[in-house]
């Protein structure tokens, strides 16, 4: 069995190297995190609203605003995970390189942990602006969606490491999303209460990460009473650090055997 990983503040230039190379595509970078999630939210919640009318006692752009919010940090981090993550690794070597120095690839997944939760938290911060100039946010709670927003990054950003871990080229992470983020994005929440499902998938949708994070972020943005908070943030932590942890396990087989 692996040891647990070694922490140590080496994982700070593997996050600052990822910052400075973000920075010179800062613009496209936005636009790509920012856009989809503004047209989903501005189509669905104006237009779909308009027959909706309120969903569990909310307008439904607001009842939506939450989920979108959750859904792109998870896909913000996901990409990065997958995409950005894989190129760095295989294509550019990138990682090889820096654990030649006196780094391990256990500063080098955190780092990038860190940089994936990062990434959600710039996109978050951008949409959150747009939802309160809209007048969507009901409640000062919402502050503490950008906490929530990192802790989201680094639990899918941890998740998509794994399956980056023993991808053998790019097109493998169509699996993923088909089926994992995909029935996450319609299943968790994001659109309609998954009460409303039958038994058996409303019971894998409570083990979807996603649905956890939908039940808090919704319960700071509105004013929809926070139940539960312990549970939901106890899930994100279980997968976010049991992924963490996968994935410097499967990361060290491939790089270092």
């Amino acid at each position: 069995m692996m040891p647990l990983p070694q922490i140590s503040r080496r994982w700070i230039p593997v996050w600052w190297r990822n910052v400075n190379v973000w920075r010179k595509l800062a613009g496209p970078s936005l636009v790509g995190n920012f856009g989809e999630p503004l047209f989903y939210l501005l189509a669905l919640g104006y237009g779909l609203g308009g027959f909706i009318g309120e969903m569990s006692a909310l307008p439904y752009i607001v009842f939506l605003a939450s989920g979108i919010v959750c859904s792109s940090a998870m896909n913000t981090a996901t990409f990065e995970g997958l995409y950005s993550a894989y190129t760095r690794m295989k294509v550019q070597e990138t990682w090889g390189g820096m654990i030649s120095a006196p780094m391990t690839l256990d500063d080098v997944v955190l780092g990038e942990v860190i940089w994936m939760g990062t990434k959600s938290l710039i996109s978050v911060s951008a949409i959150l602006v747009v939802t309160l100039l809209l007048g969507l946010i009901d409640s000062w709670l919402a502050f503490w969606v950008l906490p929530m927003a990192f802790l989201i990054g680094c639990c899918f950003g941890a998740m998509a490491l794994v399956v980056t871990a023993i991808s053998p080229s790019y097109d493998f992470f169509l699996y993923y999303f088909t089926l994992l983020i995909t029935p996450m994005f319609l299943l968790s929440g994001v659109f309609f209460p998954p009460d409303n499902l039958p038994q058996a998938v409303q019971f894998a949708a409570q083990l979807l990460p996603l649905t956890h994070a939908v039940a808090v972020v919704r319960g700071l943005m509105t004013e929809l009473a926070l139940e539960n908070v312990l549970l939901h943030l106890s899930v994100l932590f279980f997968y976010g650090l049991t992924a963490y942890w996968l994935a410097i396990v499967l990361l060290k087989r491939r790089l270092l055997v």
